[in-house]
Formats: structure tokens, sequence, C-alpha cells
């Protein structure tokens, strides 16, 4: 049941890029929860599933006996539900946060890197994907506003429209 959970419904055992497929598969709920729940929620659940994971990952790696296995994904869906959260409420800001995330993710750039590094266990797992997904929502905040400002973004559309 463990490995259910910290791989988001297997998403993450895939071979390659599990962290991707992760996110991907996060997309899907968070969808819906933008919709019909509203950011607040999503919010709250990343959240949620940032204190709850800390704990079961480190359940996992005592079970396993590996550190940050790149099939647990639990960490980029906590962390991509952040970067939705901030900047995910059109089409193409959720496009947009997803992107972002996936590459503060990938390169950890300054301080996330450096909490992947330095901070081990659960902790060190979950945070440096928050820290990619609040990055990554703020990035996206700002692309998004400055792409209003220039009236780049007339055509995109609301999740709230869509279906």
């Amino acid at each position: 049941m463990i490995k259910f959970y910290v791989t988001f419904f297997y998403s993450g055992c895939v071979k390659k890029a599990p962290g991707t497929f992760g996110t991907l598969a996060a997309l899907i709920p968070a969808f819906f929860i933008l919709k019909y729940l509203g950011i607040t929620t999503l919010f709250l659940l990343s959240f949620l599933i940032f204190f709850v994971s800390i704990k079961i990952i480190d359940e996992y790696e005592k079970q396993s006996g590996i550190h940050d296995d790149k099939h647990v994904v639990i960490d980029e869906v906590a962390g991509v539900f952040l970067a939705l959260a901030i900047c995910g409420n059109t089409l193409f800001a959720f496009i947009l946060s997803f992107i972002l995330f996936r590459i503060f993710d990938i390169t950890k750039p300054s301080i996330i890197g450096k909490i992947d590094k330095k901070t081990k266990g659960g902790l060190g797992v979950m945070l440096d994907d928050m820290l990619a997904g609040a990055f990554a929502g703020l990035l996206c905040a700002i692309i998004y506003g400055v792409m209003m400002k220039f009236d780049f973004v007339d055509w995109d559309v609301s999740l709230q429209n869509l279906f």
C-alpha cells in the first residue's frame, strides 16, 4: 500500500522519466480539483500531501534501503499541485506551470539543489519539490502577468470554461 501511494498509483513505476510521468498523472486530478473545487483546495492539498508524505517516505526508504528512489513521485505530485495552485487557473498557465515545474525539478537551481543534497529522509525528498513548485508557480505568474500587460493571452481560456 505504501508503494501504491509513493508511486502515485504506480505512475512512477515506468522505466524512463518516472518523475515526468508522475507529474503528468498528477495533472489529471489537479485539473478537476481546480475546475470544481478551486485553487484553495489544491493549495491546501499540496501541503497536506507534503506533511503526510514525509513520514510515509521515511518508512518506504527504511523498507527499500534507497534514498529518494526515482520511482517515488508523490513529491512531484505535491510540487506540481503547489505550482498549479499559484498559477494554473487558465489552460496556458496550467501547461506553463507544468513545464516550469519540470525544469526546476530536473535542474534543481539554487536553494532547490542545496536542499536536495543536504536534507535527508522524507523531508529532503518532499522539500526540494515543494520549492520547485513554489518557484515554478511564481515564475509562471510573472510570465503570465507580463503577457497579459501586452495582450498576448487574449486567446487563453479559463479552466472553469473548459468542457
